[in-house]
């Protein structure tokens, strides 16, 4: 019997003496018919159980699960101490008029200049949502004429082959419909915001009615019927928000590549040959070609934040219980939460004010600080920069794959130093992989936890292969794993409360990896790549499991043209503080931007 490790309780731990150790994942990559073949071999009784148990032991997961005493009791879902107001925001009011939330959004921003997307590849814009409403007031284009140009390129997209669609479910006359009830308010002078006419995508997670809720799967939306929109996508829609169908996804959000079998496999329009990224990959883009304003996706284990910054743009996963989660497939999870893509901060802003409101039980239970929006109007604004303190943990920043990532990110924190004087505090995070380890339990546990009993009832032969790996190891987890999993929920969240003692904000690059080549043999049967997944979620453990608001920013590219991405990971609830930093780090790279290779200018066809 192995002896047990006994931990110090987390305020004891002498950070000084902390080393960072590399991570490496012990688990093959497998496609086509060697997937296939393992599967079958994993899912026998008996030796599949000894294949799980090998792998886990590889990989140091019972020396934390069964062979650790940890002091801290357990966290079942994230609890918040008590955070001051930031500064130089503007308070919106959760219970009031959404398009009022909306319209205070509106007043934050800085003054509005027509822009407009750059035919040069050199310094391209995309458009913004405000972009979309000047051409509409104006009589320049209409929502109609902006909805004829996308149906015509995602008809297009269904006919591709290999199929790559950006979207699982999509009606051209539903859209057609939406579009036509919004131009006719433009006409008649009465839009019902500035959202009004903005086109968006929801994940295939997220209900948005008439539209089946299928988690990227063929058969879920069979058990679930969809009878309305989820509760933030009403929101959306009360702002006059024209939906255009339901996003692409790695199924169930198993994974972190985007790949889909059921389907077809989204690709990266920076790169096609290669992924989007996962798990919301439809929805990253979607808006990455220019053919949403924004989309929204779900963040249980970086899904918001991996395919945003493989792709280019910017994803928000705000603070758990931030947004109410009604009306998704993943509502009771507590590593999960909904969160805005969109191509700019501003642009994710505004979506965000109009769809953030926290659920009656959770208001009670977790006592958000009321939510607040950065006065970016404000000359303040800029001079609050001036004393933002940055912590940064050198030696896992620079754990990645490429070097192009951490000094690309590091060019970016030189900037906002010498431009707003930000600080850049040297910091430790102690115990990562125990954290990750950690993540993965409640990832799998709260998965397990939804799709029983129709995931029995069904048996195994109507998943894709690499999610019936991922259940394969998620069964294998015991209740003494989940309490030790919250364990070390606690332990990680009093760690990372004392971190926020002498710092805003944690910086991170948002993935150890830009965005990875989709091997043939893997479209029609999937792939399991445990390397590429390590990597890709090597900087998103704390916010999903703490529950804390994270954001990636895109910051360049590395030499072959790959987006790379920005994390910023704030206190609870201080959305506002990541994105009025998240602004300054926009207009800092702002000459940096290239036009992705598969790019649409809906408002140029017009």
């Amino acid at each position: 019997m192995a002896k047990k490790r006994v931990m110090l309780p987390a305020e004891h731990v002498d950070l000084t003496t902390v080393k960072y150790e590399h991570e490496k994942i012990q688990a093959p990559r497998l496609s086509g018919f060697m997937l296939k073949l393992f599967v079958k071999i994993v899912e026998t009784p008996v030796i599949g159980s000894l294949i799980i148990s090998f792998f886990k032991k590889q990989n140091k997961l019972p020396e934390l699960l069964q062979n650790s005493a940890i002091p801290e009791p357990p966290m079942f879902r994230p609890e918040f101490p008590f955070q001051e107001l930031e500064p130089v925001v503007i308070l919106v009011e959760e219970d009031g008029k959404v398009a009022d939330r909306v319209e205070s959004a509106l007043t934050c921003l800085p003054h509005y200049g027509p822009s407009g997307c750059s035919d040069s590849t050199a310094s391209f814009q995309y458009w913004k949502i405000r972009d979309y409403a000047h051409a509409y007031r104006s009589r320049l284009a209409t929502p109609s004429l902006v909805a004829e140009h996308i149906i015509s390129v995602l008809e297009e997209f269904s006919c591709k082959k290999p199929p790559a669609p950006l979207l699982i479910s999509f009606n051209a006359e539903e859209v057609r419909k939406q579009a036509a009830a919004s131009t006719q308010r433009f006409e008649q002078g009465n839009p019902l915001s500035i959202l009004d006419g903005i086109f968006m995508a929801i994940k295939d997670d997220i209900d948005c009615f008439p539209y089946p809720s299928k988690g990227g799967t063929t058969w879920y939306h069979e058990i679930r019927a969809v009878e309305k929109d989820a509760v933030c996508v009403s929101r959306l829609r009360s702002c006059g928000v024209i939906f255009v169908g339901k996003a692409n996804m790695h199924e169930f959000g198993m994974g972190t590549t985007g790949n889909n079998p059921n389907y077809g496999t989204v690709r990266n329009p920076h790169a096609p040959e290669r992924y989007t990224g996962g798990s919301s990959s439809g929805s990253a883009a979607i808006v990455a070609c220019g053919l949403c304003s924004a989309a929204l996706g779900t963040d249980g284990g970086g899904s918001v934040r991996i395919p945003a910054s493989l792709c280019g743009v910017v994803g928000l996963k705000p603070t758990y219980g931030r947004v109410d989660m009604k009306g998704t497939l993943i509502d009771a999870a507590t590593v999960a939460v909904i969160g805005p893509i969109a191509s700019s901060v501003e642009d994710v802003m505004l979506v965000y004010a109009a769809m953030l409101g926290t659920s009656p039980a959770d208001r009670i239970s977790l006592k958000p600080s009321p939510p607040a929006l950065p006065n970016l109007s404000s000359n303040d604004s800029l001079n609050t920069l001036g004393s933002v303190r940055l912590g940064k943990y050198t030696q896992w920043f620079n754990d990645v794959y490429s070097t192009d990532i951490s000094n690309k990110c590091d060019d970016v924190l030189n900037l906002l130093s010498n431009t707003h004087g930000c600080e850049v505090i040297e910091i430790v995070i102690p115990e990562l992989h125990e954290m990750l380890t950690a993540l993965l339990v409640l990832i799998g546990s709260e998965a397990l936890h939804v799709l029983n009993p129709d995931c029995q009832d069904r048996g195994n032969s109507k998943w894709t292969y690499d999610v019936r790996t991922n259940l394969a190891l998620f069964r294998s987890f015991t209740g003494s794993d989940y309490v030790t999993a919250q364990c070390v929920r606690r332990r990680m969240m009093n760690f990372h409360m004392e971190i926020f003692k002498k710092v805003d904000i944690i910086v991170t690059p948002t993935t150890g990896l830009t965005a990875p080549v989709i091997s043939r043999n893997a479209l029609k049967f999937g792939e399991t790549d445990m390397w590429v997944a390590g990597y890709l979620m090597k900087f998103i453990r704390a916010a999903n499991l703490l529950g804390l608001p994270a954001m990636t920013v895109p910051v360049g590219y590395d030499k072959q043209g790959l987006p790379i991405g920005l994390q910023l990971i704030g206190r609870p609830w201080s959305e506002a503080s990541i994105l009025r930093m998240a602004f300054a780090i926009e207009e800092v790279t702002a000459k940096c931007k290239k036009r992705p290779l598969s790019f649409y200018d809906p408002l140029k066809a017009t």
